[in-house]
């Protein structure tokens, strides 16, 4: 087994079918990103990084655990402060996204410290 590291910059996802749908214009920190239309904010994260965002608290990288809206882990945030689980909220044009690592009380209430 394999314990090489993947870089961030490397996409953890990557699409092999259906490729077909129309593109969405989207910011990631305030880098410009293309998604499909459809996709959820995890799938469109994931398909430019190879991590959601950092841990809050240890600052481990993170991918979402479920993938289904129930562990909480797919938390990100918008540059207007708004909180979103990034595996049941789709991408949206425009939408600017932050996942750079944010203080654990900042976080938990929103961005709204």
């Amino acid at each position: 087994m394999s314990t090489e590291i993947m870089s961030p910059s490397q996409p953890l996802l990557h699409r092999v079918a259906e490729k077909d749908r129309a593109p969405v214009r989207f910011t990631i920190d305030g880098q410009p990103a293309m998604a499909l239309e459809g996709d959820t904010v995890l799938t469109a994260i994931l398909t430019q990084r190879a991590q959601l965002r950092r841990n809050e608290f240890s600052h481990e990288p993170r991918a979402g655990f479920c993938w289904m809206g129930a562990c909480q882990d797919c938390w990100v945030l918008t540059d207007s402060g708004e909180r979103l689980r990034a595996c049941s909220t789709f991408i949206t044009p425009g939408l600017a996204l932050r996942t750079e690592p944010v203080d654990a009380m900042d976080f938990a209430s929103g961005g709204q410290a």
